[in-house]
């Protein structure tokens, strides 16, 4: 029966797998994404089988374990965290795991981040900051040693992984549990196929959160919206919950290079002296190109410029690039988004509603924020919630509001600009950081 079980669970993954494939062909075509499988293959087994990597570990067993030491008896810290995921830290996107790992570690938890031979060069183990390591945890030998390294840490250890990570395992999960590890689960979006890029929902998260939301003794749960709050509290009511939204390093968005110099396609759309109406995150199927294309045919002496990645085909399959006033420019690296986004008269995030976007707080939405940008948005619950985001309930109203934030000027409107500086300033991401550790310092 055991037989039959893991049989059926790899032919389930396999699918998966398959799904997941499909998914990319659509978003990068066939090349592109033999690239990335390529590449994926090399990061993930060759580079794990490496007998370079293997002996040079097992010569200098002695020397990473002089480091691991020199880490634990020389760090300022209360806890141990271990944030494990394929999200790797160098990244275009540069979000919400990097900031609360970060700011995590600034408050006395030392992190030991996991990364992706992909995004990031590192064989075993490279130091961030005090208290912030990246870890290599696909180099299975240095894995076993920190983790051995760790158990003999009397202090409270932490498992963090994000709910919509595909790639950990529960028994992976419960062998931490074992070792006197508690559980972060930071459910952060609405449990959803689109999300993973399949068509069903993987076995491997769905097994997790149901885990996670019944487990009270080993898991604290962190949610970022009012809607997923609810189904927590349905399922095991307040214990162990905390509400740490999305947020915003403010300062990296007030930090604006006057002198930068932009490239020429951007260039072009500024010589035009049109108002921007702006947009930068992904490109997918909760995106409302309907909305920005009526709006371009309504307004043709604005410009809409859209930064991002194509999550799905569904920007291709819009045709909204055909509009002469609609521009599609690709990602922009998080260290000069500012500098593009501050070019924006206004800032929109014109999603569709439904189970994902009502669950969504939206990263962007406090970073426009910080820029002291007008927001314009589709009436999503996250967005309602601040005096800063103008709503709109319908095309004809998305116009009106368009129209209206360009209108607004920081002399004649001080008061809306102070609003949003101020709830900028209530959304950090240390304010975040600081939600989860004032929960798990209660039962520490």
């Amino acid at each position: 029966m055991q037989t039959n079980r893991k049989y059926i669970r790899k032919g389930i993954r396999m699918k998966e797998i398959f799904s997941k494939y499909n998914s990319l062909i659509k978003k990068y075509g066939f090349i592109n994404t033999l690239k990335k499988i390529l590449s994926y293959i090399n990061s993930k087994f060759v580079s794990l089988i490496s007998p370079i990597q293997t002996i040079k570990l097992i010569f200098f067993k002695n020397k990473y374990l002089r480091e691991l030491n020199n880490i634990f008896n020389n760090s300022n810290y209360e806890r141990v965290i271990i944030w494990r995921s394929s999200f790797g830290w160098n990244v275009p996107l540069f979000q919400r795991p990097q900031h609360i790992s970060n700011n995590l570690s600034k408050n006395n938890c030392l992190i030991f981040y996991e990364v992706t031979k992909m995004t990031d060069e590192v064989n075993t183990i490279k130091k961030i900051q005090q208290n912030l390591y990246l870890i290599n945890f696909q180099n299975k030998l240095f894995a076993k040693l920190l983790e051995k390294e760790i158990n003999k840490i009397n202090k409270p250890k932490y498992l963090q992984f994000y709910s919509t990570d595909w790639t950990l395992s529960l028994d992976t999960i419960k062998k931490y549990i074992n070792n006197g590890y508690k559980i972060i689960y930071e459910y952060i979006d609405d449990i959803n196929p689109l999300l993973s890029g399949t068509k069903e929902l993987p076995v491997n998260i769905k097994e997790k959160y149901e885990f996670c939301l019944k487990d009270t003794e080993n898991t604290f749960v962190i949610v970022t919206a009012d809607n997923i709050e609810k189904d927590v509290i349905a399922k095991r009511g307040n214990n162990k919950v905390a509400f740490a939204c999305n947020g915003v390093d403010y300062d990296h968005f007030q930090n604006i290079d006057k002198s930068f110099k932009f490239d020429d396609e951007f260039n072009k759309i500024l010589s035009q002296n049109k108002p921007i109406i702006g947009y930068y995150g992904a490109l997918a199927s909760w995106f409302d190109y309907n909305i920005i294309k009526y709006l371009a045919k309504k307004r043709p002496n604005y410009n809409i410029v859209l930064f991002g990645i194509k999550y799905d085909d569904s920007l291709d399959k819009s045709n909204i690039i055909k509009y002469s006033n609609i521009f599609f420019l690709g990602s922009r690296d998080y260290n000069v988004l500012q500098n593009y986004a501050n070019k924006f008269n206004v800032c929109t995030i014109p999603f569709l509603l439904n189970d994902i976007t009502n669950s969504t707080s939206p990263v962007k939405l406090f970073e426009y924020m910080a820029l002291h940008k007008p927001i314009v948005t589709t009436a999503m619950p996250e967005c309602k919630k601040y005096k800063s985001v103008i709503i709109s309930n319908n095309n004809e109203e998305f116009i009106k509001n368009i129209d209206l934030a360009i209108s607004l000027n920081k002399t004649t409107n001080s008061e809306y600009f102070n609003i949003l500086k101020n709830e900028a300033l209530d959304n950090t991401w240390e304010k975040k950081a600081l939600k989860i550790i004032d929960l798990i310092k209660k039962y520490e």
